[in-house]
């Protein structure tokens, strides 16, 4: 046992390999195409393969087929034995030698009793798709949560399909504005509970730790902007995105995030953004 954890070590001590790793923790529980991981990650086809190949010999991975194309997902239960295998054998299973964050890490989420859950949308461009489920979050259960967006590289205005579809559904669009996610990570923001990508550009960036650790996750829409023909065509886009956000918001704010710890959580959260969600 000792020999694999100093295997997977060594694996993950080359940069690259390991950017490659976070890259699918990032996207877990998603499989991955090999070409996406490698345009993320700025890597030739080739040497992509490679270090993906060493991180699947290692066990960090696994590797599926489907038809000509490989897809890549993280391997948990690997992920784990490293940490476990960290924790007992260095820290011989003292918690009081570990950062003090760690075990609050594995419990409830942290929010004062009868305050607001904090919640952050990032896409890339925070111009359509993350506006949209901040919209929807506000105003279909903002009496117990704040709703926020960003982007990783914001647009300079809101995409106009995107706020004449929210305006005709009722919703406020007086206020919104593209933000980048810098406004979120100073020290005088709110600290976030739940951070979710939207889109799988955002998912694929590195972005610094987030403060406090929040629950985070993957809800993976497309891109109605990427809709081209007549306007009835590219609203009909919007509508099908606004939907999924939709249901998908209403199924995490139905969880009851009191009697779940934060291992719970994760994965009904995972559950919601990997299922296929009816459209409204």
């Amino acid at each position: 046992m000792e020999s694999l954890l100093i295997n997977r070590l060594a694996t993950l001590s080359h940069p690259q390999r390991m950017g490659v790793f976070r890259l699918l923790m990032r996207r877990c529980p998603d499989d991955v195409p090999a070409g996406e991981i490698a345009d993320a990650l700025g890597l030739k086809a080739s040497t992509a393969s490679v270090y993906l190949s060493a991180l699947t010999q290692a066990g960090l991975i696994s590797q599926r087929r489907e038809g000509t194309r490989l897809y890549y997902s993280v391997s948990l239960e690997a992920a784990r034995e490293v940490v476990s295998g960290l924790f007992f054998d260095c820290c011989s299973g003292r918690a009081d030698l570990c950062p003090p964050e760690f075990s609050d890490f594995l419990s409830h989420i942290n929010a004062v009793k009868g305050d607001k859950y904090n919640v952050l949308f990032m896409c890339t461009g925070n111009s359509a798709r993350s506006i949209m489920a901040e919209t929807i979050l506000r105003d279909t259960v903002g009496d117990r949560f704040r709703a926020y967006s960003a982007g990783t590289d914001p647009r300079s205005v809101l995409n106009p399909v995107a706020v004449e579809l929210l305006t005709s559904k009722g919703h406020d669009v007086s206020h919104l504005r593209s933000k980048n996610i810098e406004e979120f990570q100073r020290a005088d923001a709110p600290r976030m509970d739940f951070v979710f990508t939207v889109c799988d550009r955002a998912a694929n960036e590195d972005c610094p730790t987030w403060p406090g650790h929040p629950v985070s996750g993957h809800w993976g829409v497309p891109d109605p902007a990427r809709v081209e023909g007549p306007d009835a065509e590219k609203m009909c886009a919007f509508q099908q995105t606004y939907g999924a956000l939709h249901n998908r918001i209403m199924a995490f704010s139905a969880l009851s995030f009191e009697a779940l710890d934060r291992g719970s959580l994760q994965t009904q959260i995972d559950k919601i953004g990997s299922e296929t969600v009816k459209q409204e």
